[in-house]
């Protein structure tokens, strides 16, 4: 015992501990050994009220799913803790514990644990701050430890702002009974583009702008007199709008994606101003702020080469603010959405002024992979593809005729702006990613049914399918259609995590990287391809099985927690893991881009900080576990 307790006692938290508190540890602890493979306890077991100190040994900490799914999300080394989460908090193990190799421990009691920490506070903080995973404290630190340059962070402050620092406040109010000629009285007398309808107990109820009275007003011949107009009769009823913690750039996002100019803050229902594009145009003198604008009012293809160029720093700006990676991913996928839209439009509008005559078909302009996911770094290629609906076997001609020129046009377009050609020809002007809904119906079916790999591979690609353009019932009725496939194929799933699987982390003995042999990538390794391409492939093939119809890999896992496919730890250690990835990429791709040369997710891991190596072996076995425990939950739902 006695060698255990001087152990402890050169362990944080036990390091401030009087000799005189150290004789009541040596009275009341345990000391107990357990073979390998031991399960100490599952996290549905009621707790053994001690907490656990590894004397020397490995011990597993693993969580499990309500359908049984395991998964190794922690490892606990000689002088390591477990086993504490019910003594610092009212709930039960977070997850289990089971021995990897023979293994001894101190047990210490939770009322000794509890009096201790009335007398040493240190010991409620290291608890409570270990409440988080390896992998999430690891990635946290790495940000934290990145130098900031304060003329980035003041080129930032944009992005860093809120609609409630930016918005008119008071908004300029009327009632719904207001007639229109005062309502135009208002908007002259002060100045001003809009004003906000209430009803009496000043509960929103609509929004009146100065194109509201030339549209519904002026423009028109208005059989009623205009003094017996009153404001609910033009205003637009309901209008969108946002809270006052909403980012700028989501506000300008949202407003040129829904074509207004002029959005309320609603503070928990009560108006707490108005925002508009005007106040959000303030900024734009600043290099990296509002490409979407920029991208909305673009002419031709050179101004949206331009303006994808940005995007590096745009994300080197993001990067030093420390922020959520995730959230930097969501942002520069909003913008490649928005220079792809445009560059769609600008290649429509020259087709048709050049005489060709567009269909007059509905279509759905689809984008796939990490573009439909919304997560985009610096350098994806093309997935697209185009859904039309079923016209009739006589307009094919025509629809050839125009589709087939246009998607060659809209593809060298996209390439000039810097959207490489896909290698895989997973593009538009390929046959095989255009075509009626029902050929896309037979086309997938045949994937699902008859899944050779090849057919596996484009379906990894097409399910994270996104309607950019055009009719989206197009794009959800397909959605639809995979659904329903599957969940009368549950082989397919596990036949996709075979082909999946026989990819691996490159991690080898000793816990070292592997890196490639090939020529072009020798002494690298992909964070993508090895990394985070399982996280998503997995969280993906768990949403197929549960018809979860997410767009993208976090609201996915959100979902999966929400209906106990996995619990909190589990999902905490995956977001972490793929965090840690995406800021690791996109640290790599504006370093490469730096040095003139294209980003890529292929990197030395050796040139890598300390710190930094240790968080992406971390990031690495989270997917690693993932991706094991996921194929022995599709081996087992389809018998095998």
């Amino acid at each position: 015992m006695k060698n255990i307790l001087n152990y402890l006692r050169s362990v944080e938290p036990f390091n401030v501990i009087s000799d005189e508190n150290y004789k009541l540890l040596d009275d009341k602890c345990l000391i107990h050994s357990y073979e390998e493979n031991t399960l100490i306890f599952s996290q549905k077991d009621k707790p053994t009220g001690y907490l656990y100190f590894i004397n020397n040994g490995l011990v597993e900490i693993i969580s499990e799913t309500d359908e049984g799914v395991e998964i190794t999300v922690d490892y606990r080394r000689n002088g390591d803790f477990f086993g504490w989460t019910p003594i610092f908090t009212d709930g039960g193990y977070s997850a289990g514990a089971r021995t990897a190799e023979k293994t001894e421990c101190l047990l210490i009691p939770k009322d000794l644990i509890l009096e201790l920490a009335r007398t040493y506070p240190e010991i409620t903080r290291f608890f409570s701050k270990a409440v988080f995973s390896k992998i999430r404290k690891l990635y946290q630190d790495v940000v934290k430890s990145q130098s900031t340059d304060p003329i980035l962070q003041i080129e930032a402050y944009p992005f860093q702002k809120q609609v409630s620092e930016i918005m008119s406040s008071p908004a300029e109010t009327c009632p719904e009974n207001i007639s229109v000629g005062e309502v135009a009285k208002i908007l002259t007398i002060k100045g001003i583009g809009s004003v906000l309808v209430c009803d009496e107990t000043q509960n929103l109820k609509g929004i009146i702008t100065e194109r509201d009275l030339v549209t519904k007003v002026l423009a028109r011949d208005i059989g009623q007199c205009l003094r017996d107009l009153k404001a609910k009769d033009i205003m637009t009823p309901n209008p969108f709008s946002v809270t006052p913690d909403t980012y700028m750039y989501e506000a300008a996002s949202f407003m040129l994606s829904h074509n207004i100019r002029h959005l309320p803050v609603l503070d928990n229902n009560s108006i707490a101003g108005i925002v508009t594009i005007r106040d959000l145009m303030r900024f734009r003198s600043q290099k990296t702020v509002l490409l979407i604008g920029k991208t909305k009012e673009a002419e031709s293809i050179d101004e949206l080469k331009a303006i994808k160029s940005e995007i590096a720093t745009v994300a080197k700006v993001l990067l030093m603010e420390n922020r959520s990676h995730i959230e930097t991913m969501e942002i520069i996928s909003y913008i490649h959405h928005n220079i792809i839209r445009r560059c769609f439009e600008i290649i429509l509008n020259e087709s048709i002024k050049s005489g060709c005559k567009l269909p007059d078909i509905k279509y759905s302009f689809i984008i796939m992979g990490s573009g439909g996911r919304r997560e985009m770094l610096l350098g994806p290629d093309q997935d697209n593809g185009i859904i039309f609906e079923d016209y009739p076997d006589e307009m094919e001609a025509e629809v050839s005729n125009f589709f087939i020129p246009f998607t060659e046009k809209l593809v060298q377009a996209l390439d000039e702006v810097g959207y490489p050609l896909c290698n895989g020809k997973v593009m538009a002007n390929n046959p095989i990613w255009r075509g009626k809904l029902s050929d896309w119906k037979k086309r997938v079916s045949k994937w699902i049914n008859v899944p050779e790999p090849q057919r596996v591979r484009f379906s990894t690609i097409f399910f994270d399918l996104y309607s950019l353009i055009g009719d989206n019932k197009l794009c959800n009725e397909l959605k639809d259609h995979i659904f329903s496939e599957i969940k009368r194929n549950l082989l397919f799933l596990y036949q996709m995590m075979e082909l999946d699987y026989k990819h691996k982390v490159p991690l080898g003995l000793l816990n070292r990287f592997i890196t490639s042999s090939e020529e072009e990538h020798k002494g690298e390794l992909s964070v993508k391809e090895n990394g985070s391409i399982f996280i998503v492939d997995c969280i993906r093939m768990y949403c197929l099985e549960h018809g979860i119809p997410s767009q993208n890999t976090m609201e996915r896992l959100d979902k999966l927690h929400a209906i106990n496919i996995f619990n909190s730890t589990t999902v905490d250690h995956i977001k972490a893991a793929f965090e840690f990835f995406t800021y690791i990429r996109l640290k790599n791709e504006l370093i490469l881009i730096g040095e003139n040369k294209k980003p890529s997710h292929y990197l030395d891991p050796y040139t890598l900080p300390k710190d930094e190596q240790e968080a992406l072996k971390e990031a690495f076995k989270v997917a690693d576990k993932l991706q094991d425990s996921t194929r022995r939950h599709f081996a087992r739902i389809v018998g095998l």
